[in-house]
């Protein structure tokens, strides 16, 4: 029990209820362990491997992985550690993207040994003077103590009703799975101290609460997020999830190594003894290796030090006709055939990296979103470069 409590507690920031666990792995059963996770993007990212790991830790202990997905709470959206209301989402989106995170968690999950709850099974039932007497548990008073409530009070930012609900509403799917033990982030700690109020009030044993670090993104100091587009998502492609992980910043590669792959003091120490490098690279193939096979994480570390180290080309690339982007035409203007070439979220942005020295051509640093491009002969393809990792060949036919 020592030992499974002290692997519990591992890469933790905060455990309460720690005597009440200890008790429950006494008891030698599988104890009932909840996560909950809105479905408000299609992607799950790095941020969320941190707490899916946890969960599967439980579950190679033999306890059950209860994994909510927030399709009633979804519509509401969870405002934790945020400075404005999330917009709300349709119905349709939320099952579009709960499909997608399932997908994903399983990547990390056992799938087997997983059970899925969608808390709106019981949203849906409930009546208005249910609701009431939910929200009779709690005063403004209370609520206005989390965090990112208080700041926003204070600088007479609006706050829905419906947010200062959110809470209940996360710690009324504790009472209805029966949870004794909650995991989540730390921006997540006083939703989840609201079930443990509300399982109590219910006459439930109150659930043991684990809170882990959040995931410093890869502008290496605001929490991993989508809306701040800091990100690695699960559904990334290898190449694209090696150089995301190339690209973060040395100082927080030991909370990654820590976070991501559990390693302890012996391995942070001898990863600080590296090239931060070679440290990096060793991180992303491992990584890569955990979402694709060790085959694809050796061959995208191959590519990668081809393009960076030995500043060559990669091997794959995707090639376009001239005909098919510019049909008719001996010429076009640059700024054209990168944006007809789909290769770019907006013209915007192909226009952005032109100006910005980050385009070349044959090697040859372009700055004219509007310099004329000219038809490629037959034995010489036009190689272009747009920023660090994205190359495509445009070819005569």
């Amino acid at each position: 029990m020592t030992s499974a409590l002290s692997r519990i507690k591992q890469n933790v920031d905060a455990l309460i209820g720690e005597s009440e666990l200890e008790k429950r792995l006494r008891s030698k059963r599988p104890l009932r362990v909840k996560l909950g996770v809105d479905p408000t993007r299609p992607d799950l990212t790095f941020g969320h491997l941190v707490v899916l790991k946890k969960l599967r830790q439980f579950q190679t202990l033999g306890h059950e992985a209860i994994l909510i997905i927030g399709d009633f709470t979804a519509r509401i959206g969870d405002p934790s550690g945020r400075s404005a209301t999330r917009p709300v989402l349709s119905a349709a989106d939320v099952r579009a993207n709960a499909t997608t995170y399932l997908d994903q968690a399983f990547k990390v999950l056992d799938e087997q040994h997983t059970s899925i709850r969608y808390n709106s099974e019981w949203f849906d039932t409930l009546r208005f003077e249910d609701c009431l007497t939910l929200a009779r548990t709690m005063t403004v008073a209370r609520m206005l103590e989390r965090d990112d409530f208080a700041q926003r009070y204070r600088q007479h930012i609006p706050i829905s009703i419906v947010e200062l609900l959110y809470p209940l509403i996360q710690g009324y799917d504790s009472i209805e799975i029966k949870a004794e033990v909650e995991i989540g982030g730390t921006d997540q700690l006083f939703n989840m101290l609201v079930g443990r109020k509300l399982q109590e009030g219910k006459g439930q044993p109150p659930q043991s609460v684990l809170t882990l670090p959040l995931l410093v993104g890869l502008d290496g100091f605001k929490k991993m997020s989508k809306s701040l587009d800091n990100y690695i998502a699960f559904n990334d492609s290898p190449k694209d999830m090696f150089g995301k992980i190339m690209s973060i910043d040395d100082t927080v590669m030991p909370a990654y190594y820590k976070l991501l792959l559990d390693a302890g003091a012996t391995t942070l120490n001898r990863i600080q003894q590296h090239h931060p490098m070679e440290a990096k690279k060793q991180l992303a193939e491992t990584l890569v290796a955990q979402f694709y096979s060790t085959e694809t994480a050796r061959y995208e570390r191959t590519q990668f030090e081809t393009v960076f180290s030995k500043h060559q080309a990669p091997d794959k690339m995707p090639v376009f006709s001239w005909q098919a982007l510019v049909p008719n035409a001996t010429e076009a203007p640059l700024i054209d055939l990168l944006a007809v070439s789909q290769l770019f979220a907006t013209k915007s942005e192909a226009r952005r990296l032109i100006q910005q020295g980050a385009v070349k051509i044959n090697r040859q640093r372009q700055t004219d979103p509007h310099f004329l491009v000219t038809t490629p002969s037959k034995d010489h393809p036009l190689l272009i470069q747009a920023g660090k990792r994205r190359f495509f060949k445009v070819a005569e036919t």
